[in-house]
């Protein structure tokens, strides 16, 4: 080899001081010399595009052109900048980028462009000069820029980042006052470049959701979801290492019945409760941990108008039994999320219920069919329809996809399957008709009611509740305060079973004292409604005249009463710091959803 003259697997002979090196290298690696140029474009093979052979030049090129703008970089760093036009400033000559109208040093409007001149298209960080997207500017001791945060540019890097896992992109541009409900445009996309990864009238919500990225949802969902501004608190995100704890407990407890009626289900039984240390709070404490707690559109939506939850004094105040609706998620698993909540206080984020749901509804179809078709054509019948077999069929065919994909809207057919899956009784408080955010109908929900764990043996389950709130679309958790001893004073006219043991009572009826809709019923059981949900549940009537299910509160497992405390912890440090006469100024964590990884 001579003259710097290489084969393609040769090395080249540095001409400053003779040595040997390797073809990928830039610089001798003896005395720094610059490659002698042979007169190919570097910047187009550059990027590992040069480690290719000769004859897939073209192929790199064409690769190294596709990536070029989602490369984040500054202008200065940016491979291909020499070959994009760029127009001197008339005023201070500083040469800006092709799009931008004024000049990014001094202010100076570009100079008319000729209409023939057409700009080239640019890459991200084209955008950095543009007209939306100056990121100069002059300070008053001279030509020294600085760089400023700039919410187009940094809604592009939050949407690369979702799709890269990047969560630190997201948190910038909701730092920023970025808002997470902003869409992406056609000129956003092309721009983007990635047409496998994004769509026009795409969130950061929806490409979270299309590349599994929990962590950096969760931080969403807190923005946006129905629990009011600001982040959220619950327990799970305090102690997230406890909560992805009794995840995998959760995940231990699954079981599989074999037999006749091969259904998944949960060998304990376990009901949250809030901790009775609330009340030991400060006032202004406790309105700051239910605000970040709770959602307090579904809890007035509940509340209000026609209550559908808390209308009795005598259970509320005389027995203790109010219900809070604690916030969740709003992906699309909003159900299985719900009812492991109100079981065991923390989300569904592994889609352990989720899979459990998909499973029970395909190995034991044969059982839930036969309920479901016959319920579905009870229903037709009173509107005067009788549905075809194919009809069902279909519906059916679509119900089960739906239980198997997560983020895939749920029916009334999944809440009954969880109640197996669970083993007990499933209360939903809903409303009746779904109103749009304008307050429209958009049609009947038809979720309030019981759910009854009918097809297996009632000596199998348990005859304590669970219960949830069920509000546009959204289903919410409804728990109570852990209840203190003496509000058993108060007697039922219905003996208790177990003297001793906490209670919870949750009515049956609604506030005009009507049952229920019982879910799922054949047409023998729904001659006596009342009778099946007395032997399905734990059931008494109150001095009131109050027909209420009785739901038993457990001692707390070790897990939780660990993440309880530790959540409880960080209110009682913010009391503490109003107490004293000079408080510290402590640094208060801020919790979203993403410390809650949950391997997660």
């Amino acid at each position: 080899m001579t003259g710097g003259a290489a084969t393609d697997n040769a090395k080249w002979q540095c001409e400053m001081c003779t040595y040997e090196n390797f073809p990928l290298s830039r610089k001798c690696t003896m005395c720094r010399a610059p490659k002698p140029s042979l007169g190919e474009d570097i910047f187009k093979l550059q990027d590992g595009a040069s480690a290719l052979p000769i004859q897939d030049a073209c192929g790199a090129e064409s690769v190294a052109e596709r990536l070029k703008p989602l490369r984040i970089s500054s202008p200065q760093g940016h491979a291909s900048a020499s070959s994009i036009n760029k127009w001197p400033c008339g005023t201070c000559t500083y040469e800006n980028w092709p799009r931008s109208q004024k000049c990014a040093m001094c202010g100076a409007l570009s100079p008319p462009r000729p209409h023939n001149d057409t700009p080239k298209p640019i890459g991200i960080n084209d955008i950095c000069n543009s007209q939306n997207a100056s990121i100069h500017e002059v300070d008053t001791n001279g030509r020294r820029s600085k760089r400023r945060n700039n919410t187009d540019w940094m809604w592009l890097q939050a949407c690369l980042g979702v799709v890269e896992g990047d969560a630190r992109c997201v948190e910038a541009y909701l730092a920023a006052g970025g808002s997470p409900a902003r869409a992406l445009t056609a000129p956003e996309v092309a721009l983007l470049n990635r047409a496998s990864a994004f769509d026009p009238g795409h969130t950061l919500v929806h490409l979270a959701i299309r590349f599994q990225r929990q962590e950096i949802l969760s931080t969403l969902l807190s923005r946006i979801s129905g629990g009011g501004p600001g982040l959220k608190r619950s327990p799970s995100y305090v102690a997230p290492d406890l909560a992805s704890a009794i995840r995998r407990h959760i995940a231990s407890c699954i079981r599989h019945k074999k037999g006749n009626f091969p259904c998944r289900y949960i060998n304990e039984i376990c009901t949250f409760s809030l901790p009775a240390e609330i009340d030991e709070l400060p006032a202004p404490i406790q309105e700051q941990l239910f605000a970040e707690l709770l959602d307090k559109e579904a809890q007035q939506t509940l509340e209000t108008d026609t209550p559908l939850i808390n209308w009795s004094c005598e259970l509320t105040i005389n027995l203790g039994s109010r219900l809070y609706a604690l916030w969740n998620r709003s992906a699309g698993d909003c159900l299985p999320d719900a009812v492991c909540q109100a079981a065991y206080g923390v989300f569904d984020r592994a889609n352990v219920l989720r899979a459990a749901l998909a499973d029970t509804l395909h190995h034991a179809h044969r059982s839930f069919y036969a309920r479901w078709q016959a319920w579905e054509r009870l229903q037709a019948s009173q509107l005067q329809y009788a549905p075809e077999e194919s009809q069902l069929r279909a519906e059916w065919g679509r119900l089960l996809a739906a239980a198997a994909r997560p983020g895939t809207a749920l029916h009334q057919l999944h809440v009954f399957a969880l109640a197996h899956v669970m083993r007990r009784p499933v209360l939903v408080y809903g409303v009746d008709v779904v109103n749009s955010f304008r307050g429209e109908a958009l049609g009947y929900a038809r979720f309030q009611g019981i759910y009854l764990p009918l097809l297996w043996e009632a000596e199998f389950c348990s005859k304590s509740p669970l219960c949830l709130g069920y509000t546009r679309g959204h289903f919410s958790a409804l728990v109570p305060l852990e209840p203190y001893s003496h509000r058993h004073d108060y007697i039922c006219r219905e003996q208790q079973d177990e003297d001793g043991e906490e209670m919870i009572f949750l009515p049956l009826t609604d506030s005009e004292g009507k049952l229920l809709p019982v879910h799922f019923l054949t047409c023998d059981e729904m001659a006596d409604e009342e009778g099946v949900v007395r032997r399905w549940t734990c059931a008494c009537v109150t001095e009131g005249g109050v027909l209420a299910a009785r739901q038993r509160i457990h001692s707390r497992p070790l897990l939780q009463a660990q993440m309880l405390e530790e959540w409880l912890n960080h209110y009682r440090r913010l009391a503490q710091q109003t107490r004293g006469p000079f408080p510290p100024r402590l640094q208060t964590a801020e919790f979203s959803s993403d410390p809650d990884t949950d391997e997660e």
